[in-house]
């Protein structure tokens, strides 16, 4: 797999380091996928954790989870890859004086491996607002918010999950088989990229520009329709990839996030009639080619304005994009760099459940500066991700290669 380079020059400032975050609870709903016992056609399920703050309950700028006409008992479910320890949960009711109305009663559910049991709690049921509910903490991979219906169908804004990470591991202290190899690694990526450490446009400098959350926009270089479910699924395994990544700096070494969520902001196609949905959740880009591929607006994407300004962005700085999703038809293989990932739109379609998209999580790993190893292997290992072809997983060999890079660079945020 080759590694794309940027080629644009580098805006000339300096990031200004946000506050140190207490890392110790955090919201793990984002890392999540969202599905629901029904969905409104002109609705999201992925709504309900795409970390977008609601004004209120009738929000009709953002995209909302809603069941209309059903009623009775309906649920939103979040399922993570992994198991989370939740100990206390916030949900924004969607209310919009009609057809949507706050539920009657609602409740927790959590998943212990075989059924959903409840989580005994008070339930609080407010309009405008987060209903907090806390409890001893479960760990889980399965959260499901269960809402019973009063005078109308209900709905959902936004659901958060406040999980412990504490005790996760917080300095720079390899395995002491890694420390050689990762010094080879160091050294060998120095000398094939003197600016290594200079460059100010990795998924790191998005992440913190950012406050800890990444944009992206997706070219769909591809004549196939894509209906909102689809768009939805796509945003989903886009983010479960990046947080794989993400994870293994939560509590490391000064790295100030334990969750970086992910949101599609726009999608580029050659023809709208491919983009199937009628709602204003993302930007659409039509008929501007770059690279014989649809191309979302540039005056939005960090790789063309560096600045943080994005002043000729249509929408603002809030729509601005820091990297691509480029889906190519036919494409084998994949590419990666500051600019996002390249993949086949088939292959990512066709693994859109899977655990590990591992071609789309060798990319990203690019994104954050990390090499490939086309023609050589560092002492004593055999099999890792970055590795094309000898793993499908971030191995620990990877995660402490992303952390070494960490290390070089976290002196110039402030920490």
């Amino acid at each position: 797999m080759r590694r794309l380079l940027a080629v644009f020059a580098l805006v000339a400032g300096f990031l200004l380091a946000p506050a140190h975050a207490d890392a110790a609870v955090v919201d793990v709903a984002p890392s999540a996928t969202a599905s629901a016992s029904y969905t409104s056609p002109w609705e999201s399920v992925a709504a309900v954790n795409d970390g977008i703050e609601p004004a209120r309950s009738d929000d009709r700028q953002n995209r909302r989870w809603g069941t209309w006409p059903e009623a009775g008992e309906q649920w939103a479910l979040l399922t993570w890859p992994s198991a989370q320890t939740i100990s206390s949960v916030q949900v924004y009711f969607f209310d919009d004086g009609g057809g949507v109305r706050l539920p009657a009663s609602w409740k927790l559910e959590s998943w212990n491996g075989s059924a959903y049991v409840d989580i005994p709690a008070t339930y609080p049921i407010a309009a405008d607002t987060y209903n907090t509910v806390t409890f001893p903490a479960v760990t889980t991979t399965r959260l499901r918010v269960v809402l019973q219906s009063g005078q109308a169908s209900v709905g959902l804004l936004e659901i958060k999950a406040l999980a412990d990470i504490t005790g996760q591991q917080s300095t720079w202290s390899p395995p002491a088989d890694l420390v050689a190899p990762l010094d080879e690694v160091r050294r060998h990526a120095e000398s094939a990229n003197p600016d290594l450490y200079g460059y100010r446009n990795y998924a790191w400098d998005q992440i913190i520009a950012n406050g800890g959350s990444v944009n992206y926009c997706v070219r769909w270089d591809s004549g196939a329709p894509v209906t909102a479910e689809l768009r939805d699924k796509i945003e989903a395994a886009l983010a479960r990839s990046f947080k794989k990544w993400t994870d293994v700096m939560a509590g490391h070494n000064g790295w100030p996030y334990a969750d970086v969520p992910v949101k599609v902001v726009g999608w580029a196609a050659r023809d709208h009639s491919l983009l199937q949905w009628s709602d204003d959740s993302v930007d659409v880009y039509v008929g501007d080619l770059s690279e014989n591929a649809p191309q979302c607006a540039e005056p939005c994407g960090r790789l063309f304005d560096q600045s943080g300004a994005y002043p000729n962005c249509p929408g603002g700085p809030s729509h601005h994009y820091d990297m691509s999703l480029w889906l190519t038809e036919g494409m084998s293989g994949g590419m990666g760099g500051a600019w996002g990932q390249r993949v086949g739109s088939e292959y990512l379609v066709d693994n859109l459940g899977s655990d590990d998209i591992h071609i789309l999580l060798h990319e990203i790993g690019h994104s954050f500066g990390l090499d490939d190893f086309y023609d050589w292997t560092p002492a004593g290992q055999c099999c890792f991700l970055m590795k094309a072809g000898s793993a499908t997983s971030i191995t620990e060999f990877d995660a402490w290669m992303l952390r070494d890079v960490w290390r070089h660079l976290k002196s110039r945020y402030g920490y």
